[in-house]
């Protein structure tokens, strides 16, 4: 295929999953749920739907191996200009709020959604199934599921309480600051994770090295865009600074990921770095941009995963993945807010909320995945966590607040007064 038809059928093929990303977004609105579970759902069935309808070697000819891989690198970078803006807005986020319940809910939310983490990674190493099990080290594979089940969807969680009205609320200030620090230590593991997966000391010193060097760029990067002459040209000319800035973080952290180090993990400390003020529209516009090519990420995910044979998955993997998933971020962010003094009901939104995850799970799912460190099967086990508990927070929400118009007592009283 010339250069003139590749380049052709990917924009066709690109406007057709941009338009299966609206469809999607669209059916999810009168459900009640966030558009990027509409997106996930579709975009990931639509290429085995696709495969099973029209044949293999038919949809192949649609879609052959050279638009395919375009479609994955447009995929990558439009994660990585998401992710900047999704650490920028965490980034932003936490400077916005501090307080005694924040931080223990934080604390709720991590430590036991880790120990269920462990839990689950503690189950499949027993079972010893090497197809779900995978070849990682131990150490890398028991990290990676905790980060796994302990991570919250920061940017799904902001609109589910925009669309709630909830943003302004004691529940979605403290739920909202504690899913940004839940999350920047589970970007912490997670490079840990990765580092360790080498399994040797060389592999790990090269891993700690690349991650030296990201976050020398990022601190680097932060204070450039602090300087006068930064602060005028994103004020005067946001554009090309946007393109510009873009740029160079595709360049940089790509650079990265050929090297070893998953280019999301590099996005995350690069808009952590990057300071609030006048580069935040050019972030934004950077945000907007990566969150309009995503769904091409779940069509290739869908593409990679549920077209390979599922039948080394134990349907034991997903209930466990699930239910150990909901135990730890509901039972441990609901107490958490109850030791800093909040209501039951105000208590149980928190611990709902903090179990959103979304967009962000799948990123992190897709460095396991890609680094090596989750097998197919654990993969997609984790994704179905991942929808399923996001799903359900709507619903969850809408209980509670039924049970509290209709009256239902709280159990006890709150324990303390602090409401930050």
């Amino acid at each position: 295929m010339t250069v003139l038809l590749t380049i052709g059928h990917t924009a066709v093929t690109l406007g057709v999953v941009l338009l299966i990303g609206a469809l999607g977004r669209a059916v999810a609105r009168p459900l009640r749920q966030p558009g990027v579970i509409g997106e996930t759902v579709l975009g990931l069935l639509v290429g085995p739907l696709a495969v099973a309808l029209l044949g293999a070697d038919t949809f192949h000819l649609l879609l052959p191996d050279d638009v395919r891989d375009v479609l994955r690198q447009i995929a990558t970078g439009s994660l990585v200009l998401y992710l900047v803006g999704v650490a920028h807005h965490m980034r932003h986020t936490a400077g916005r709020s501090r307080g005694r319940t924040t931080g223990l809910v934080a604390v709720g939310a991590l430590l036991p959604a880790l120990a269920a983490g462990f839990l689950l990674a503690g189950w499949v190493l027993v079972e010893g199934d090497p197809a779900v099990r995978g070849s990682a080290p131990t150490a890398a594979f028991v990290l990676m599921v905790a980060t796994s089940l302990a991570i919250t969807a920061v940017p799904v969680m902001a609109r589910i309480l925009a669309e709630r009205g909830m943003t302004g609320t004691p529940a979605g200030r403290i739920a909202l600051v504690s899913a940004v620090v839940t999350d920047a230590v589970c970007w912490l593991v997670l490079s840990v994770a990765v580092a360790l997966h080498s399994g040797n000391l060389n592999g790990f010193l090269q891993s700690i090295g690349l991650l030296s060097g990201i976050g020398l760029f990022a601190v680097v990067t932060g204070r450039v865009l602090r300087t006068a002459v930064a602060r005028r040209v994103c004020a005067r000319a946001p554009k090309t600074a946007a393109v510009t800035l873009g740029a160079v973080i595709l360049a940089v952290t790509l650079s990265g990921e050929r090297l070893g180090l998953p280019a999301m993990i590099s996005a995350a400390a690069i808009g952590l770095a990057v300071p609030t003020g006048e580069p935040a529209p050019v972030v934004g516009t950077l945000h907007r941009v990566g969150r309009l090519f995503v769904p091409t990420f779940f069509v290739v995910t869908g593409l990679a995963v549920l077209t390979t044979d599922l039948g080394a998955t134990p349907w034991a993997l997903f209930a466990i993945a699930t239910v150990l998933a909901v135990g730890g971020k509901v039972a441990g962010g609901y107490l958490g807010a109850r030791l800093g003094g909040q209501s039951p009901a105000t208590a149980a939104r928190i611990g709902v909320l903090m179990n959103t995850r979304g967009l962000t799970e799948l990123i992190v799912l897709q460095v396991g995945y890609g680094t090596g460190i989750l097998t197919t099967p654990m993969f997609l086990a984790l994704i179905v966590m991942a929808v399923v508990t996001t799903m359900a927070t709507g619903p969850l929400l809408m209980l509670i607040d039924h049970r509290e118009i209709a009256g239902v007592p709280p159990s006890r009283p709150a324990l303390g007064s602090d409401t930050r």
